[in-house]
Order: structure tokens, then sequence, then C-alpha cells
């Protein structure tokens, strides 16, 4: 017996792995019982503790709480005999029409007549005037629970939900479109982090045989762990103030710290108040939101991917001067019979003024040298010369995070996309196609994808020369920092003198004659190096893109900004990055812009009444 326990004891252990599911009785969250002839039942013994088990707050970057289990108080009204509104709404100190707004969010559908009454939070003001006045209203039932509150009504991709408490909403999710539209399951950090939030019992694991001897463990001892607070990279206001400016518009902003990877702020437009999805109350919101044209449940900036437009120029000319197809200085002409070019500018005789204009038949010629060039011998196979120079191209494109996930800490993420050799042989049907057939990867449309995060990176890439940190959410778990794998530094296949050579052009795209001239912040002292897109879209008006990081010699933001159906990128997406790198830079806004924001609330208030 004593030379066989090694072995059986392994055994022991391996079936307690492949056993996932609980015996009945057992309690949730404690390992399952195994049964053995010898040794008996093993059965975790949960280890006594004098506290209860609580989930983690979430906080922003400024220790501001966010997300926190606190007691609420729920008001259930009856289905008969009809109340007095008027009565009630006074006495809870409401207009009647809030009351009969509240009712209406609460219900799943108009004319519902929920099991067991209308549901709806109060405060704890409002709870106590119930008490005061129960006898007079005995049909009304109030009761404490505790439930997992919001304090703030921005940031719902970010924040998300514990699946535990939306299983409403899952269940709303899974039958509409039959399941198919399942990037709306967003669980945002909470999810990500559940584990880390829950914290966990302490549980024994004595090894006792028949005779009640002890043999040592059957496995590792875990200690009691309250759940941890996480805190977040997000800050809060520059997060509400971000949402603002998208107010009435479709689209995202991704804003990061380019020296850290630390994502400042992340807005999915549409917004939505993130207790929503969660909220006794809120069902009737719930089935709105989901069935919103607009889709204001999607998560646009993590986990939607569309062609970059002009912006990525920036990248494609990275990967030209590392493959020694141009050089700094590299002039072309403005041919519009290669490509149409919106703006009318001066010839670009280097690649600064090529950027500073947007000049696109510069760039359909940098794509084209990059892609037909045949370095070996006059006799090469052309066709096996731009299958390889393409292949090249991905690759360095690659580098920079792109047709891959970024690992960021957010459940869903997409992966983006960038064309192989492979996938042009397939898609056209023959090896020999021509670079005319794809030259519309040089102006960032065509088959590239990339997500908002994935844009926002890239800039983080060229603020610093070359390399990154993975974008993250979480900026500390409990006493300790983020996870180890946001630490550590990622190069590009680039050398840094190529991307130094990028920086002129994007700030002289701030500058007089540059495309986004009228979005810089030179009179309060902010050097701004940026690129304006314009994605052209078949289906109804162009999208506006605009990138940039600031300053542009000490970079501390890099900001992506894609506007759906928006128009031109130097228009309408660069004045909301620049309002956005003054407020985080300044705190404050000068009196000159201030214009900009009045445009974009009044937008937001306009859409607000358009869906109400």
């Amino acid at each position: 017996m004593q030379k066989a326990l090694p072995w059986k004891t392994l055994l022991l252990v391996l079936a307690l792995l492949l056993n996932a599911c609980s015996s009945p009785g057992q309690e949730a969250g404690a390992p399952p019982p195994v049964q053995d002839s010898t040794f008996g039942p093993l059965t975790p013994r949960r280890l006594a503790s004098t506290e209860p088990l609580r989930r983690g707050r979430v906080l922003d970057r400024n220790d501001s709480v966010l997300i926190a289990t606190r007691p609420v108080y729920v008001l259930t009204l009856p289905q008969r005999p009809p109340l007095d509104s008027l009565k009630l709404s006074s006495l809870l100190g409401w207009r009647d029409s809030l009351l009969w707004r509240r009712i209406e969010a609460a219900l799943p559908y108009e004319g519902a007549r929920p099991k067991g009454g209308v549901k709806l939070l109060l405060t704890n003001a409002e709870a106590q005037k119930i008490q005061d006045n129960q006898k007079d209203w005995p049909m009304l039932k109030l009761e404490q629970r505790t439930l997992r509150s919001y304090t703030t009504s921005t940031g719902a991709p970010v924040l998300g939900y514990a699946y535990s408490n939306a299983q409403s909403f899952l269940s709303l999710i899974q039958r509409y479109r039959r399941g198919r539209f399942y990037r709306v399951r967003n669980g945002g950090v909470e999810t990500y982090y559940n584990g880390l939030l829950n914290g966990h019992r302490g549980y024994a694991h004595p090894l006792v045989d028949t005779l009640g001897q002890p043999h040592g463990t059957w496995a590792t001892d875990t200690a009691f762990q309250q759940g941890q607070d996480i805190h977040l990279t997000i800050d809060a206001n520059l997060q509400a103030y971000a949402e603002k400016l998208l107010a009435g518009r479709k689209g995202y902003l991704v804003a990061l710290d380019p020296r850290t990877g630390e994502v400042l702020a992340a807005v999915s437009a549409p917004t939505f108040a993130p207790g929503v999805l969660t909220a006794p109350d809120r069902a009737g919101t719930r089935n709105k939101l989901l069935y919103n044209e607009d889709m204001p449940l999607l998560n646009r900036s993590a986990t939607l991917a569309n062609p970059p437009g002009s912006v990525f120029k920036l990248v494609n000319a990275a990967v030209a001067l590392q493959l020694g197809a141009i050089q700094p200085t590299t002039g072309f002409r403005c041919d519009q019979s290669l490509i149409n070019c919106v703006h009318h500018h001066p010839v670009p005789r280097n690649l600064t003024l090529a950027l500073q204009y947007s000049c696109n038949p510069y760039f359909y010629q940098v794509m084209r040298k990059l892609i037909e060039h045949v370095p070996d011998s006059l006799v090469a196979d052309t066709t096996t010369a731009r299958h390889r120079n393409l292949a090249a191209w991905q690759r360095y494109a690659k580098s920079f995070g792109l047709d891959t996930l970024l690992g960021v800490d957010l459940p869903r993420e997409q992966a983006g996309f960038l064309p192989t050799p492979a996938f042009y042989d397939k898609a056209r049907r023959t090896r020999y196609w021509k670079f005319r057939s794809i030259y519309s990867l040089s102006v960032g449309q065509g088959e590239i994808n990339l997500t908002g995060l994935q844009m926002a990176n890239m800039m983080a890439i060229i603020a610093n020369r070359g390399w990154y940190y993975t974008p993250h959410f979480v900026r500390s778990v409990g006493s300790s920092g983020p996870l180890p794998r946001f630490l550590e530094k990622h190069h590009t296949l680039i050398d840094s003198a190529n991307f130094e050579a990028l920086v002129p052009g994007m700030m002289a795209v701030m500058q007089r004659g540059g495309t986004a001239a009228t979005s810089n912040l030179a009179d309060v002292g902010i050097t701004i190096a940026g690129k304006t897109g314009t994605v052209q879209n078949d289906e109804g008006d162009d999208h506006a893109t605009f990138v940039a990081f600031a300053p542009a010699n000490n970079p501390k933001i890099a900001i992506a900004v894609y506007l759906e159906n928006a128009g031109f990128g130097a228009t309408e997406a660069a004045p909301v990055a620049a309002l956005v790198i003054e407020k985080h830079l300044r705190g404050s806004i000068a009196p000159k812009r201030k214009h900009w924001e009045r445009r974009m609330k009044y937008r937001g208030l306009a859409y607000e009444r358009e869906h109400r």
C-alpha cells in the first residue's frame, strides 16, 4: 500500500482535473469530490473565515469608484389595482411623466405584464419616503438587495458586466437573430477580470484513508482571497468628455499613453449607460438598444475592423523606406491618371510634402515601386517578384500589431486583416495579378481592415519610433501592477530612423497648407503630429478618420478617431481629436475652440431627441 501511494495519488488528481461538474448538494465554487476505494471520497474542506467574500471594486486611474457592490432599494409596483401615479410621483419628488418613463424602461415591451409586478430602483432618500408612508401605500413592496452598482454613465464597452449579473440581457441576445449577433456580448473588464474581482474561499484538501489516517494532501491547499479592486487606465473625466464629442455620431475614439500602452479613453458611439445591461428595471431600454439600427451595443473600437483610409499611408511609407523602395527625398508627380487626388496642391517633391498634402498619386507610385521592384536581376520572374514583395510588405506591416490580436484585456477583440499573395491568388483566380488590381492598398483601402485599438497603437509606435507596449485597460490589480504581459516591450521590423522620417510630414499636416491645418493647437503651445483620412464608402457617405500624437517631440497621448458617414477626416475627425488632446494635456479648452464643443453638443441633443 505504501509503495502504490504516489501512483494512486497521481491518478486521483488527474480524475479531479477531468471532473468539471459539481456534485449535487456541493457548495458552488468548491472542487468536486472524487471517490476512491482506498481513501474514500476526496472532498475539499472549506476553511473557516470570519469575513464574507466581497467582489472587488472598479476604479479609474484617478481612484474614482466606477463600479461597486452596494445595497440598493427595489420598489415593486403591483399590476392591480391601478396606482394614483400623480400622488406617488409627488411622494417621490418626481414628475408624473418621469414615473411613466421609468415604467416604460422597465417593461420588456409595451403593454407587458411582468410576473410579480414592475420593479424600480430607488435612491436611499426615495426609499426612505416610501418607508415613512408605508401605511398609506400597502400595495407597494420595498426590499433591499445587494447589486453591482455603476456610479458613472460612461465607458460601457470598457466596464462591461459580470455574466452572473446579466442573464436577462444574455437571454435576450440569444433570441435576437438566432444568436448571430454575438459581438454584442462584450463583458468588458468585469468579465475579463472576473476571477480576480470575485476572489475565492480557502480550501484544504486532506488525503485520509478509510480508517481516518492522514496521508498528506491530494491537492494544493488554497488560502482565502478577498475580491481585489482593479484600477483602470481610463481617465473617467476624459472618457466622459470624449463621449460628449461623439454624441450623435457612429464611430469610435481611442486615446492611449504611448509611453506605457495605457488606454486613456475608449469611446464607441452611439453610447449608453453601462448599468442598463444589468439593472432590474431597464428591460425595455435593453430591447431598444438591441434593435437600434445604429448598433450601440457593438464595441466598435475593439470588435469592428474597417479600412483605415489615408492614415495607412504612414505604414506604407515606413515599409517602403525600410525596404529601400523610396528615400525621404523621393518625389513623384501628382499624376491623376493613376488615381484621383482630391487636394489641389504643389508637386510633392519629397515624402514630407506628400504627407502634408496627402497626395494619392504619390503613394500609389510608392506602393507600385514597392510591389513591382525587381532587385536581383533583369530577367527575374516578375510574378514571383510581386508575390515576394507583397509578402515582405505584409510581414513588415504585421509587425505593427496588425492582422493579429493585440492581446488587450477585453473580450472578443478582433484581429483586423492584411492581404497576402495567397489571398490574391485565390481572390483573382490567377497568380498573374498585377499591381493595378491591388492598388487600393496604397491609400489604405481595399482588403485592409484595422480596429480602433490597432490604429491608436499604430500612432503609439510612430511616436515611440518603433516600439510599443500592448494597449491595456487595467493599470493595477489590488496592490500589484498590470498583468505581466503588459510590461513587455514589442519592437517592429522598421528602423527608428525611418519612423523619424515620417514625423516632419505629420507635423506639416497640422501647419499652413496641410490637410488639418485648422485643427492645430499652436496657440496653446501644443505641436501635433497627425494624418487625415477619408474612407470611400460605396453604401453611403464616406467615413472620416484622423490619427495623431502630441506633443510631437515628447508624446504623451496617441489618438485615433473614426466617424462613420461623416465625410472628410480633416473637417470632422481632426477637430474631435484636437479637443481631446487639448483637454488631456491642458485640462481645459481655449475660448477660440469653444464653438467646436457647442456644435457637437447640439448634434448630440438632436440625436437624443430623435432616438428618445
